[in-house]
């Protein structure tokens, strides 16, 4: 078999939104011809006084528009650092824009070409789910040697109830910094909402055990902990994943190995811990780019991250073989959703006068949220 022919190519179908329906009047068709130029001209009418924010995750269509490119936190500082452009026109998903809306001034507006662009991840962990587990924890008296982690890929109010309870923000580049303080902090971490990132950084990073990490089901009375457990456990672990890189398995791995003998498994974080205890290299989607470019031309890499970027690789780095791990199509389907036809109507809309799907972040929210994020920032 060849290598190109494990690079699988395709489109997943869009998951519908309880977000609903985010375009008011004509949305352009896929089909039109004139999609691209329409696209130049209103990016050219917008001038400076916009910016394009572009997840490395997205479609190559809509890239192509974008100032930027980079992971979720990346983008949302860039927006940050250019005052002068009062329209932020994000291409990633809603938890990634209300970032940008939080860290942003008064006077930036955050737009979301498509509202139902969110994170599958994200939504599992509700703020009513994660107030309740805590009340719990006081309940049992933990509450108080407890500090909260949220990954970035969390909505504002769970980065709220992370400031506001004494914790920070974390990114897949600086999880084991981020608990490595939480416990100087305190005694227990309890980390949302991907479970498979915390258990990566505690016991491959930190040295704990598997039998040190619990995990809070939010849908079992009690989590479906006992109460020794969750008193004797050093990480309680939110039950979240990461609906795409959670689908890799070690079984993805074994069968690449023995396909291709020379192959390195490079893995993100998100993965399951066997997976990323299998892999050659473990990073961030920026260190997934980095460790591809600085490698020596003709080596092989098999990745298990979004489809989107693996194929950009594999165009972008032409002298190096670039597999994907998994044998089936891998986008996230909800990051899909932001297509050049929702970034053409968001941006004729602006042009036109019209502000369109503006994320606004409760200022109550976005105060605690902003507290927990510098905390982040200020990790030693």
């Amino acid at each position: 078999m060849a290598l190109t022919d494990l690079l699988l190519l395709g489109r997943q179908s869009d998951l519908t939104s309880e977000r609903g329906v985010s375009c008011e009047g004509e949305l352009p068709l896929p089909s039109d011809p004139a999609l691209v130029e329409r696209a130049i001209v209103a990016r050219e009418k917008l001038g400076s006084r916009a910016m394009i924010l572009g997840h490395h995750y997205q479609r190559d269509e809509v890239i192509n528009f974008a100032d930027i490119t980079g992971d979720s936190f990346k983008l949302a500082q860039a927006a940050a650092m250019n005052p002068e452009a009062e329209l932020i026109i994000f291409c990633g998903v809603h938890f990634m824009a209300e970032s940008a809306d939080i860290l942003t001034s008064q006077n930036q507006k955050v737009i979301l070409p498509d509202l139902a662009a969110g994170c599958s991840m994200a939504d599992m962990a509700a703020a009513h789910q994660v107030e309740a587990a805590w009340a719990h924890f006081e309940k049992l008296g933990i509450a108080k040697l407890t500090i909260p982690i949220t990954y970035m890929n969390s909505t504002a109010a769970i980065k709220s109830f992370t400031g506001e309870h004494g914790g920070a923000v974390c990114t897949s580049s600086n999880a084991q910094r981020a608990m490595n303080w939480a416990f100087s902090q305190g005694e227990k971490i309890f980390f949302l909402p991907d479970q498979h990132l915390g258990r990566n950084a505690a016991v491959l990073n930190l040295g704990l055990s598997l039998d040190d990490c619990v995990v809070w089901n939010p849908w079992k009375p009690a989590g479906g902990l006992t109460d020794e457990e969750l008193i004797r456990a050093k990480v309680i672990l939110w039950r979240g994943h990461c609906s795409v890189h959670g689908r890799f398995s070690r079984s993805n791995v074994d069968d690449v190995r023995a396909l291709v003998p020379e192959v390195k498994v490079l893995v993100h974080p998100e993965c399951q811990h066997e997976v990323v205890s299998a892999a050659d290299v473990v990073g961030s989607t920026e260190a997934i780019i980095r460790t591809v470019a600085e490698s020596a031309p003709g080596s092989t890499w098999a990745i298990g991250t979004e489809l989107n970027l693996v194929s950009r690789l594999a165009k972008t780095f032409s002298d190096k073989n670039i597999l994907f791990l998994d044998k089936t199509v891998c986008y996230c389907s909800t990051m899909n959703r932001i297509d050049l036809p929702h970034l053409v109507w968001a941006m004729e809309n602006l042009n036109q006068g019209r502000i369109v799907n503006q994320i606004n972040v409760d200022p109550y929210v976005s105060a605690n949220a902003r507290v927990a994020l510098e905390r982040m920032l200020a990790l030693p």
